[in-house]
């Protein structure tokens, strides 16, 4: 395509070309495949609730049966499937310009994530999983949503998202979470009306809002 050979239009996968250099590469994720959101390991670093820099594009799909790869000049992008049941939910719409893309909220990135990891034998196997292997944050962990993991992480049917059930249990009365933010409630909000502002509170900034796949 001349477009292209003249550096007017960039490539990005078959029948898909972009004509900003600039944008930010996140934000073509749902472009090259569809239905899909940003997840895993990409949104788990995105929220600091792990230490390591992720430099591909990691998003969530279903029905897919297999992950898919697509490498352009704006990276690596890979999607893989969760259960259809589970897809919905905790994923906040945002829009900057003339782009729209769609993230998980960090509670769902983290169920993504253990649904994806062999199943621990054990709680003391799955705690040296979450905190020792994909090093989680234990402060930013227990700062999440735990009504909002305990309401999708049974739509996994997981081994890994039941040990995550059980910990949080036994110990919100020593790591309590905050009954609602700013206003909103639990699993409502996230359902009806999470809008999140960057830090992922309930906030005011309306260029961000929750959706729920029709």
């Amino acid at each position: 395509m001349r477009l292209t050979r003249e550096g007017k239009l960039i490539k990005i996968t078959r029948g898909l070309y972009e004509d900003d250099p600039e944008v930010n590469p996140s934000y073509l994720a749902i472009q090259i495949y569809n239905p899909s959101y940003l997840s895993f390991d990409y949104a788990l670093y995105i929220y600091n609730l792990i230490p390591e820099a992720v430099y591909v594009y990691t998003s969530a799909t279903f029905g897919k049966r297999k992950t898919k790869t697509f490498i352009n000049r704006f990276g690596t992008y890979t999607f893989r499937d969760i259960p259809k049941a589970a897809f919905p939910y905790g994923v906040i719409a945002k829009t900057d310009g003339e782009y729209s893309y769609h993230i998980a909220a960090p509670e769902k990135a983290l169920c993504d994530k253990l649904y994806t990891i062999s199943p621990a034998k054990n709680m003391k196997e799955f705690e040296y999983l979450l905190f020792e292997d994909l090093r989680i944050d234990e402060e930013d962990f227990w700062s999440l949503n735990k009504d909002d993991i305990q309401f999708v992480s049974p739509l996994y049917h997981s081994t890994n998202l039941d040990f995550l059930t059980k910990l949080l249990n036994p110990r919100q009365l020593y790591h309590p979470g905050p009954e609602t933010r700013a206003g909103c409630s639990q699993s409502a909000a996230w359902m009806e009306c999470h809008r999140q502002t960057g830090n992922g509170a309930c906030g005011e900034n309306t260029h961000v809002q929750a959706f729920r796949l029709a």
